[in-house]
């Protein structure tokens, strides 16, 4: 099968469509005229459940699998359920892959994550720093996971010669977020802590760390047009990076989300708890022969993101 432009009819299963990740491509690809998408909420479908998965993708037959489905977190999340990252995410990529390979699928992209990379790779992170050093300890159970899954997709191309592919995406924000303090990452925690700092009168909002580790962020938007594109015309056992190119310190990070707020109070820093990577930039030349690029600004981004937050405010 060589690559081409994709059948807007042809069935496209989103697995975690109800996710950051994966709305954000089901509403991309439908606004591009794909007609046939296929999803189950976790309450339809446990990916983690091998013969229920199997059975869903005999039944359903996608032409083309796009794995956004996974368990995930910030340093707390990670940190305390490192066994459950580790299982969840395995049981859920190998059982889509499986399945796919026994209903002969014939494209497959699986999301993965830059966390992937080790703690000191040099900057910015090219594709083949892969498995060259020991990975950030507080993550290093989804790390794993996910490195997995880009063998995984590997060896099917290598053993039977399918055309699936693998992306790394850089840190994703956007509407559907997750803004519960105890699990979120840092950009949605900043917009929630500003946001109620600011409702409340509160005068001081403290951030974990020093705020010197630097951060790439890219709008989920952008991620999902990047995903078409991939689909469309990357065809390579490397997996692809897909980022902006440019990042900002935690503290740039934490100043232009309280300007975006309206937060007008102090920022202090808590240096007795953990930075994380110290820095954690893509290199996103390979991405960029595609031809793709990213078309919202970070600024413009974590606007848009605030008014979806305003407009749907968490629980507690």
């Amino acid at each position: 099968m060589a690559l081409h432009t994709l059948d807007r009819s042809e069935t496209v299963y989103v697995a975690g469509h109800r996710g950051l990740v994966g709305s954000a491509i089901w509403r991309y690809l439908a606004s591009q005229g794909f007609t046939n998408l296929v999803g189950a909420t976790s309450k339809e479908l446990d990916l983690r459940n091998e013969s229920a998965t199997r059975e869903f993708i005999e039944r359903v037959r996608p032409g083309v699998i796009i794995d956004a489905a996974a368990r995930v977190g910030g340093i707390m999340a990670n940190s305390t359920y490192p066994a459950e990252f580790l299982s969840d995410n395995l049981r859920i990529q190998l059982n889509l892959m499986d399945s796919a390979a026994a209903v002969g699928v014939p494209r497959f992209l699986f999301l993965g994550s830059s966390c992937i990379y080790p703690k000191h790779a040099p900057q910015p992170i090219t594709e083949d720093s892969l498995l060259t050093g020991p990975l950030e300890d507080t993550n290093i159970a989804y790390a794993m996971a996910k490195i997995s899954g880009i063998v995984a997709i590997q060896s099917h191309r290598m053993e039977y010669g399918r055309q699936w592919i693998s992306a790394m995406p850089t840190n994703l924000y956007g509407p559907g977020d997750n803004f519960d303090l105890r699990n979120s990452h840092v950009l949605p925690a900043l917009i929630r802590r500003f946001h109620e700092a600011k409702e409340a009168g509160v005068d001081t909002v403290t951030i974990w760390g020093t705020g010197t580790p630097r951060r790439e962020f890219l709008h989920v938007d952008d991620f999902a047009a990047a995903c078409l594109v991939l689909l469309e015309n990357y065809d390579d056992p490397i997996p692809v990076n897909v980022g902006t190119g440019e990042d900002a310190s935690i503290a740039e990070l934490a100043t232009l989300v309280a300007e975006v707020v309206g937060y007008t109070g102090e920022i202090a820093y808590d240096t007795s708890k953990p930075d994380g990577t110290p820095r954690k930039l893509l290199d996103v030349s390979r991405m960029r022969t595609t031809g793709w690029k990213p078309a919202i600004s970070l600024r413009d981004g974590l606007a848009s993101t605030y008014a979806w937050y305003l407009e749907n405010p968490p629980a507690h």
